[in-house]
């Protein structure tokens, strides 16, 4: 199937398969690599040196052609795992029923709306449904650049916020073939191992706030908004010091920008005691935003405002989505949400979460080259340096743990600065044995990984 055809080599990536590296992968795999890469092209990435196969799910495991079990660590998508019978039945039912969309009056939406609100601050009063991530950060950015008359965006410098053409101008985690729009400043990430202490981490991101503003106002683009994943996952999972962000969303503030919380990884309490990893920080957005996780993968998102923000939006700009909240997939969200409160989910994620990080923490404690362990909830990252002495991030290591546990059969990745931070995300009813398991491989690969 391969015949005629010839595989590029891409760019580096963090966990990512290398198309040049085809020849040493077994015959199937090395055929259906080809065939992806011929009918879907090259913009496609596959995880891992060796990819896998998946053709099934169940719960916290994947399964390859073969039968072969596959924990896994890291897909937030299915966020109360993988084919929960009962998000498939509710699924099936409504489809079954009806799908149509929002121009239509229909209760299940009105009745899901309300529950979703409910797990919000009051301050937080509309929705509006989209089918991902980065259509909910795209609509809350014109809503942001409306409300406020300016056009400037400020981000953390290891973001990533979506793939549309106006999102992606905000997400430079996608590197530099994905320039940053020219209305786009960065501020450093809440890395306490590399800016010091609590309070020079906050001191930090304020000070670079003020002065991304100030550059933002003098190049005539004034502020819009700071929009940030409350984890900073993508810069390398910073959960902590508690409240951090309080200071520098004022800063916002005072300088008439709004604070929009992108809450698509930490949401739907992966962070462990809240619903949501903003609250957390004790701040309220003016916008929230989340996506697939909300309908354990079904195509379902939303962004969550402060009412007044779309009181002149609303009458002067008509918003519809054909797809955004179709019966289908409120279907699937209600299942969710039902799920996460009938079976106690957030409480799981902080309780697995917990003992996740004292097993790991105890771990690093004999390898110079794990640097911190840190983290809210079922939401790890373990740091990875060449040395604790000069905190140098080790992405080539971090690279070799992923793809050892790989083939050990537990699927997690990276993120961070050079992909150095192994990336633990596990779905939310992940268990102690299903934590052991992992643990148990964790030990035997990073003591035959670093050294």
């Amino acid at each position: 199937m391969t015949k005629g055809f010839t595989l590029k080599a891409s760019e580096p990536m963090v966990n990512g398969f290398d198309p040049s590296d085809i020849e040493r992968l077994p015959p199937r795999t090395r055929e259906q690599v080809g065939d992806r890469e011929r009918l879907l092209g090259p913009g496609y990435r596959l995880f891992y040196e060796e990819p896998v196969e998946i053709v099934r799910g169940a719960g916290t495991l994947l399964y390859d052609a073969d039968g072969n079990d596959y924990l896994d660590v890291y897909n937030n998508v299915t966020s109360v795992g993988h084919c929960h019978p009962y998000v498939v039945e509710a699924i099936h039912r409504q489809l079954t029923t009806l799908n149509t969309n929002t121009r239509y009056l229909q209760q299940s939406i009105l009745g899901y709306s309300e529950q979703f609100l409910g797990t919000m601050p009051d301050e937080l009063g509309h929705v509006m449904f989209t089918c991902t991530g980065s259509e909910a950060n795209d609509l809350a950015m014109r809503v942001a650049r409306y409300y406020t008359g300016n056009q400037g965006i400020i981000v953390t410098a290891g973001a990533y916020h979506g793939l549309t053409a106006d999102v992606s101008a905000f997400s430079p985690s996608l590197g530099v073939g994905v320039p940053l729009g020219p209305h786009v400043r960065t501020i450093t990430a809440p890395n306490r191992l590399r800016h010091g202490g609590d309070d020079d981490v906050v001191a930090t991101m304020v000070r670079e706030m003020r002065e991304a503003i100030a550059d933002l106002q003098r190049h005539g683009f004034g502020i819009a908004a700071f929009i940030a994943d409350t984890i900073f996952s993508s810069d390398g999972i910073y959960a902590d010091p508690a409240g951090f962000l309080q200071p520098v969303v004022d800063a916002v503030h005072d300088a008439g920008g709004l604070f929009i919380a992108d809450e698509v990884q930490p949401g739907f309490g992966r962070t462990g005691r809240h619903w949501w990893g903003f609250q957390r920080h004790g701040v309220v957005p003016d916008i929230m935003t989340t996506g697939k996780p909300m309908g354990n993968g079904i195509p379902i998102a939303a962004a969550a405002f402060r009412p007044a923000l779309l009181v002149e939006f609303g009458r002067n700009i008509r918003y519809f989505n054909t797809f955004g909240g179709n019966s289908v997939s409120i279907a699937a969200a209600q299942a969710v949400l039902d799920v996460i409160v009938d079976e106690g989910l957030i409480d799981n994620a902080d309780k697995v979460g917990s003992y996740i990080m004292s097993e790991i923490a105890t771990m690093a404690g004999g390898y110079e080259q794990i640097a911190e362990v840190r983290g809210a909830g079922l939401f790890v990252g373990v740091d990875v340096v060449t040395d604790r002495d000069s905190n140098t991030p080790d992405g080539e290591a971090t690279l070799r743990v992923v793809n050892h546990m790989r083939r050990r059969r537990v699927l997690l990745s990276a993120s961070g600065p050079r992909g150095s931070v192994l990336k633990i995300r596990p779905p939310l009813p992940f268990s102690i044995a299903d934590a052991d398991r992992m643990l148990e491989n964790l030990a035997v690969v990073l003591r035959e990984e670093l050294h």
